[in-house]
């Protein structure tokens, strides 16, 4: 089982990784195309995934098995960026109230979870499944506020909307992924899961890349 196990996970692994370097890149090519928009910030949050990710591969293959802290400051770097995003872009009022409730329950469920579990050595679970969540809320209600105005008509050329497919796509499978991880750590068989999460990870850069490459210069938000 091990050696299926790696000739499988372990080169879908390093596509996924390579779809996130990859866009960490584009991004800075065509940083031209929104650097004068809310998302002049959003490369900047690529090169800090691609980078993190290399940090957490080099203290894995180095045998340092507690190296869940980078991870876990991540999570609410990311989680905090695409919060305060939704929460400018969005017009309707109860929208950003609501988007703002999120980022704030979220930070609240991070610093109570910090007790019943140890950071340094444990990934977060609740806060990050409670965050997953909220972000899909958010991103639906860029969806809908599409779909009321003009931008539908012009949609495939925003790089937002690229952007937000791709999350949308990976969070909502990366969910159960988290869930199940979680409730059955100890069984062999979870490990295929990990398929499943590089799968998204290389669908959700895919989407990102194509928003970079097909989106207008001139952003239509």
């Amino acid at each position: 089982m091990t050696d299926n196990y790696e000739s499988l996970i372990i080169p879908l692994r390093d596509i996924a990784l390579y779809s996130e370097y990859i866009s960490a890149i584009v991004a800075i090519l065509f940083f031209f195309k929104y650097k004068n928009t809310q998302l002049k910030y959003f490369a900047f949050i690529l090169i800090y995934v691609a980078l993190n990710e290399l940090l957490g591969g080099y203290l894995r293959d180095s045998g340092i098995s507690y190296n869940y802290i980078i991870y876990n400051i991540y999570n609410i770097i990311t989680f905090s960026y695409f919060f305060l995003l939704y929460r400018n872009h969005l017009k309707k009022k109860l929208y950003k109230k609501t988007v703002m409730a999120f980022f704030v329950i979220y930070l609240l469920a991070v610093l109570i979870n910090g007790f019943y579990q140890n950071y340094l050595n444990q990934a977060q679970t609740t806060p990050y499944i409670l965050a997953s969540v909220f972000l899909i809320v958010s991103i639906i209600f860029y969806f809908i506020e599409i779909l009321n105005s003009q931008k539908v008509l012009y949609v495939n050329k925003n790089l937002l909307f690229w952007i937000s497919i791709g999350l949308f796509l990976y969070y909502i499978g990366i969910i159960p992924f988290r869930i199940i991880t979680n409730s059955f750590a100890s069984a062999d068989s979870h490990n295929y899961l990990f398929l499943i999460k590089f799968i998204l990870v290389v669908v959700m850069n895919s989407c990102f890349i194509i928003g970079f490459i097909w989106s207008n210069k001139k952003q239509e938000y």
